[in-house]
């Protein structure tokens, strides 16, 4: 009768991979990388420019809103500003809503860190809200492509 204790071992004790198992996982994963990579390179740049989009709807809701309560838009010289604090240059609204019409009490930067541009009356419309993009300079293609108020979807 055979001892139960005693068991047969594997032939293999490491139970490793072997060099030629390590080789074809490392060329599945660069293939992988090779293929899929491109496609999520493009992708911070496009959610910047859809904050800046939402940023940029945002701003004119509170816009209106402040159109509501007081029968115009703020000038280009009171700026968006006047969405946070109660303007002190002409006109003045008599219905500057208590706290403001932004929430965290401060007006928010393009994704990029640059200030909206801010013309009322705007060229295009009531007001118009700009954001010159990565460079901050009027004009480009691309990521330093304009984001402008009168052209979102």
């Amino acid at each position: 009768m055979e001892n139960p204790e005693r068991r047969s071992e594997p032939a293999n004790k490491d139970g490793g991979f072997t060099l030629l198992e390590l080789l074809v996982v490392m060329a599945i994963l660069a293939t992988l990388t090779w293929i899929v990579a491109p496609r999520f390179l493009g992708e911070p740049e496009k959610a910047r420019r859809l904050k800046a989009e939402v940023t940029i709807a945002n701003l004119e809701t509170a816009l209106k809103t402040f159109y509501l309560d007081n029968g115009f838009y703020p000038t280009s010289d009171q700026g968006l500003e006047a969405l946070v604090r109660e303007p002190d240059i002409d006109p003045i609204p008599t219905r500057w809503r208590e706290g403001g019409y932004l929430e965290k009490g401060r007006v928010p930067s393009d994704p990029w860190g640059h200030d909206f541009v801010y013309l009322s009356p705007g060229l295009n419309g009531e007001f118009d809200i700009i954001s010159y993009g990565a460079d901050g300079i009027e004009g480009g293609e691309g990521r330093d492509a304009d984001i402008e108020s009168w052209n979102l979807q």
